[in-house]
């Protein structure tokens, strides 16, 4: 399934706390709900996936399965895992997602559904291990206050309905992909989710469930997904890229950072160069001791 946001291809299927939830507004107390309670306007949460919910891309989980099956090549694979490791750093692009689309496009175009559904299992086991357990706190913490929660994610639908399903959310929305006579054409036979996509998603669920967006949550890490924030009464970043961080902090929005790949690598980097460092000291120091005895 596709990923969340465009590193890997897809496949089918404020105020801040840097160690922690903020929870004034993230995670309201069940027995005092704040907005969209029992005595107020029904709200609904609505969460996206990849670096919201999942560290890292649910994308990437279905290139490893397709290539544990032979569906792609190890070379292929390789290249997901460094698009990954880049969307962990630095976040998405709409051009990055473009291409992650086309490509995808013109790899299942052809490909049999029952192939991939056969995958499910080993995609779950990657994934799982990667939730958050404070988003999903934060997410059931809300469904029992009495709010729906849903996935809504640049994702296909079926990873969408597959993650909600196994995390009892009350649903998942993503892009629908095209199928005939079991293979999937490569297109897609609905809305993308993404930008003004999403929004339509959210309004579609909030007719649908009668559902108040003023009074709603909705969660994410993407500047690509400021409609949808925009769009509810009580947005919340995620690991939030650049922009969307610069966004938050100019509306007083609420933060949640939980990603820390960013800062081990920067530790693994630092203690590299001291090693190096001390190594370089102790061959110099030697040279020194010998040219001592030398003379």
């Amino acid at each position: 399934m596709p990923a969340d946001e465009p590193q890997t291809p897809p496949v089918p299927d404020g105020r801040s706390s840097s160690t922690g939830v903020h929870a004034p507004s993230a995670a309201p107390s069940p027995a005092q709900p704040a907005g969209g309670g029992p005595s107020g306007p029904r709200a609904g949460v609505f969460f996206d996936l990849d670096k919201t919910l999942v560290a890292g891309s649910s994308g990437f989980h279905w290139a490893r399965a397709a290539a544990a099956h032979g569906l792609i090549t190890r070379r292929r694979l390789a290249a997901d895992g460094w698009e990954n490791l880049k969307f962990r750093l630095h976040g998405s692009t709409d051009e990055t997602t473009r291409k992650v689309w086309d490509r995808a496009g013109a790899f299942l175009a052809g490909q049999r559904v029952r192939d991939f559904e056969r995958l499910t299992p080993r995609v779950l086991a990657g994934v799982l291990p990667r939730l958050y357990p404070e988003m999903l706190r934060i997410a059931w913490e809300h469904q029992d206050a009495g709010r729906p929660i849903y996935i809504v994610t640049a994702s296909t639908q079926d990873t969408a309905e597959m993650i909600a399903h196994v995390l009892a959310f009350d649903g998942g929305v993503g892009a629908p992909l095209e199928v005939r006579d079991g293979r999937y054409t490569g297109r897609l036979s609905g809305p993308m989710t993404y930008r003004e996509g999403k929004v339509a998603a959210l309004r579609r669920l909030a007719e649908r469930d009668g559902l108040d967006l003023a009074a709603s949550w909705a969660y994410s890490d993407s500047e690509s997904d400021l409609p949808m924030l925009r769009a509810v009464g009580h947005p919340v970043a995620v690991n939030p890229d650049r922009e969307l961080a610069r966004v938050a902090a100019q509306e007083g929005w609420d933060v949640v950072r939980l990603e820390r790949l960013g800062s081990h690598l920067k530790t693994a980097v630092a203690l590299a160069a001291v090693g190096a460092l001390g190594g370089l000291g102790r061959a110099a120091a030697t040279r020194t001791a010998g040219a001592r005895r030398r003379a």
